[in-house]
Formats: C-alpha cells, structure tokens, sequence
C-alpha cells in the first residue's frame, strides 16, 4: 500500500546553543491523518525540535517541507498562518482574563479593530470548549484548577482550525475521564486530515491513541515504527539506551515498622472530611484518588499550608502534630513536595546549590550568619551525587536543566535537613521513563533507611507498582486501605469512583 507524501517533512535538522549541539542531524515527517508519538526522555530534544516546528527557535540547518514546499517558520504566528498549532507542557494562559479571551486569544490579537466583539469571542469559545471540557467561558482562567487550564490551552489550539497540531504532555495534570474525552476529540480529529504530534511519556496512552512513534534520544534520531509492530520493552530500551529491568523496586519486607505520624479525623470542612490513616516507619504509602478527592489538600492540612477545623496528627513521640506554618513542619523534620515544581518546588533562576541549601540556610552559614559557599557547594555536591543530577556543576541554574533534574533538585531540597517524614505530591509527572525508575529506586532506598514516605500520584500504574499501601479518597473521604492481593487497579478504580464504598473504620484505618 502506497503511504500518502507527508504533510511536514524535516531533513538532517540540526540545533545548537553556542557550542552546545542539541539536535543532530534528525530527520522527522508527519503524514496528514496521523497521530504520531514523538518519545525521548528529558534532554533528548524533543521540546527542542517542537519548538523549530512552531517557530520559536530556528534550526542552525537542515530543511522544512510543509506541504511539499521548502519553509522557514520564523514566529509563532508565522507557524499558526501555516496552520500548525503547538499546546506547551507549561501553561501560558492570562490568569486576570477570562476562558472565553484565553481561548480566543489569536482571533482578538489579529484583529484590526480597536474593539472586541465579547458577545461573539464567548460564543466561539463556547463552542469550541464543548468539544472537550463545561468549562464556563465566562470563568476567570486564574480561577480554575491547573486541569481545567490545560484544558483551556488546548481548547485555545483548537480554535486556530489548525491543519498540524503538537501537544507536549497533554494529560499530564488531566484526570483520567478528561484524558478520555480529549483521546475521542484527538480521533475524531484525525479521522478529519488533521495530523497530530503527541509527545507523552505513557506508553499506555501511546499504545492507545497513537499510530506510529518515533524515538529521539541525546539528541539524534533513533528510529520511527508503526507502534503495532514494536513492543513497549523495544520502545524503552530505545529511549533509554539500556534495559530497564524494572521500573519499581521490590517492596519492602520492613514496611509494617512502628507509626510514625497518626491521623484521626482529619478535616477542612471543605475539601477534606474526617481523614484518618498512620504511616509507619520504613513504608511508601499510596494516596490515590481523582483529581479534585482532597488528595493534595490533606496533605497540605497536614503540613500547616491549610487550615483544619477539626482532628488531630499525632508523631511517634506521643506528641501533638499541629504546625502553624509550614516552616513549623519542616522544623519537626516534615516535609513537603508540591505537585507544581516550577512554582513551589525550586526556584528556577537560582543555583542547584542555592535551591538545595534555602530549606535550612542555617546548615551552611559560618558563625556570623553569612552563608559559606564551600559549605553550600559541598552540601549541593553530596546530595547532586546520590540523586544523579545531571549538570555542568552544583553553580549551574535550575532554569537550565531537564525536568527530571530539577525534580531531583527539588527532593534534594528536602532531603537536605534530614527529614524523618516526607510528603511528594505527583513526584514524577511530566519526566522521562529513566528519571521516573530513579526517583522510584530513591524513595524505596528512603524508606529502607526508615523514613515515612506518602506519595500522591494520578498513574495508576505508579500508585500500584510502587506503595505498599494505598490510602483511597473519594469526594474528600476515605473510601478504603488496599494493600497486599487487594491493592489491584480494579479495587482501586471502583474505591476511586466511589462505586463501591468499603466503610472502614476509625480504629481500623489508624491502625491498619
């Protein structure tokens, strides 16, 4: 069968940063009709040759052919005249405007008129909206959970009516009925000419959407198959260089040590509803549920960052749990990783030396209260070597580095005061198969050494495969402990959803 000519052709694409190449010589094409995975790990240059596609950088050299032309894409808005669309992983909305502009956004900027039709903006957003999401067009973007704005973000690509569309980890903060619902939108799509470039780092969604893949690793082409005829093992191993014989480490034969931290009756009396579980010495515990269960929100009652209106937290000491502040938190060795790394997990225009030392500056100051850059840099160099952080030296800036990396720097962060009890809120969303099986093998190699670990991730896959326990919320309230045979997807889903309730008891979930 003869395959239709491409659509978007790139020839012997080649990128550098002063002397830093990081794409060589790659070739790529997208055929019209096509959902196409393009998989790497972070650092392997696939943001890099998106961003070429859309018209934010320009190769160094090599060819685009749009259509069967040659081309130069020298804007963005030379990339949206040609019909292609790019939705980032980072949103880049107006929060202070509402849905409907944010969603409109190219047809007000191209608009020669000094007044805005807000009637027909709204209807138009509306219309396109209702493809994927209820959101209300009138809502302030800034309002909305970051699920509902990157909902928001792709519904501002489909509004361009564009012929190619790029989507860079679209369901990365997506539950999972939302992730759903934009996979029909995305087949009805293709099934419509359009050609789609899906970067994801979940092989379960590339299996099912997608219909070939190609892999791009250090920066080089690797190869490009129909995704029927190459397994997810083949695809890891192409992407990592290597085999990774396992992506969770075994569970831990010590995960049912003494209670570190009991919670009784937990709550907000908004999002969180009469909360009770204990997490003990040596355990990574699971805390799952939908977007929107109250999962970050316990956590964040726990630490001092939400204010609880009733229940209590107890430590292994006997002693009351009731930090006023997070600071105060930290100060009894609790920590916290929030599930937005680039707002308040590091500070990005900062060292990889300074983001590590800001949790407890007083670790690295000499006795007159300045800060030692010997200290600072040594700290940052034994904790950048047990992570794995890969960077040109501890004084590089997070800004700079792959996600996974700064990632890494963020656990270093709170690994830097030694902490007995540790919070991380989706720890690896949005970073590479590689970095994922890393941080994993760290939190396991954590809890080994007798640390309280409780992890809150949307991957069903990573809620299973790595906690020994799974604390399930349903609309703010408990809806079950999985552990042992009965931690399976199924239970897990059902508890989720609320489908099928296990009432369990006060005593039974602090104890159990």
């Amino acid at each position: 069968m003869t395959q239709p000519e491409p659509i978007l052709k790139l020839s012997d694409i080649c990128k550098s940063f002063g002397s830093i190449k990081v794409l060589h010589s790659v070739d790529f094409e997208l055929r019209k009709g096509e959902i196409h995975a393009l998989a790497g790990e972070n650092g392997a240059g696939k943001s890099t040759l998106m961003n070429i596609i859309g018209g934010v950088l320009a190769p160094t050299s090599g060819e685009i052919m749009l259509k069967g032309k040659p081309i130069s894409i020298a804007s963005p808005l030379e990339a949206q005249d040609n019909g292609i669309a790019l939705v980032h992983q980072e949103i880049a909305l107006c929060p202070d405007v509402s849905v409907a502009e944010n969603v409109m956004m190219s047809t007000i900027g191209r608009s020669r008129s000094i007044f805005v039709n807000h009637g027909e903006i709204r209807k138009e957003a509306a219309q396109t909206l209702g493809k994927l999401t209820t959101i209300s067009p009138d809502a302030r973007l800034g309002s909305l959970s970051i699920s509902n704005q990157q909902l928001v973000e792709i519904s501002r690509a489909l509004a361009l009516d564009c012929e190619i569309l790029i989507l860079d980890e679209p369901t990365a903060a997506l539950t999972q009925s939302e992730a759903e619902s934009l996979f029909v939108l995305l087949r009805q799509l293709r099934d419509q000419g359009v050609a789609i470039i899906y970067i994801s780092h979940r092989m379960s969604e590339i299996y099912k959407l997608c219909d070939r893949i190609t892999v791009l690793r250090d920066g080089r082409h690797i190869s490009t198959d129909r995704v029927a005829d190459v397994t997810p093992d083949e695809v890891v191993h192409k992407l990592v260089g290597r085999r990774l014989e396992a992506l969770y480490p075994p569970k831990s034969a010590t995960a049912d040590g003494p209670v570190l931290m009991q919670v009784a009756r937990l709550s907000d009396a908004a999002m969180v509803h009469d909360v009770s579980f204990s997490l003990r010495r040596g355990e990574v515990m699971g805390l799952a549920g939908l977007i929107g269960s109250g999962r970050s929100e316990l956590l964040q009652l726990i630490c001092g960052l939400r204010a609880r209106s009733s229940g209590t937290v107890t430590l292994a000491d006997g002693t009351d749990f009731a930090p006023r502040s997070y600071s105060n938190a930290v100060a009894k060795g609790v920590v916290c990783l929030s599930e937005d790394r680039k707002m308040n997990g590091v500070f990005l225009d900062l060292s990889i030396a300074q983001n590590i030392s800001s949790m407890r500056i007083s670790q690295v100051s000499n006795r007159y209260g300045f800060v030692s850059q010997r200290k600072e840099n040594d700290q940052a160099m034994v904790l950048g070597r047990r992570l794995n952080i890969k960077a040109a030296s501890v004084l590089q800036n997070v800004s700079e580095l792959s996600g996974g990396n700064q990632q890494k720097v963020a656990i270093a962060r709170l690994l830097s005061i030694a902490p007995r009890i540790i919070f991380l809120d989706e720890p690896t969303r949005g970073i590479d198969v590689g970095a994922k099986a890393e941080i994993h093998q760290l939190l396991r190699q954590l809890a080994d050494d007798g640390i309280g670990i409780l992890v809150v991730s949307s991957e069903l896959s990573e809620v299973l495969g790595l906690c020994d326990r799974v604390l399930v919320l349903s609309e703010g309230r408990q809806a079950g402990m999985l552990a042992g045979p009965d931690l399976t997807e199924d239970n897990l889903v059902r508890l989720a959803a609320g489908a099928a309730q296990k009432e369990t008891s006060s005593n039974e979930a602090i104890h159990g």
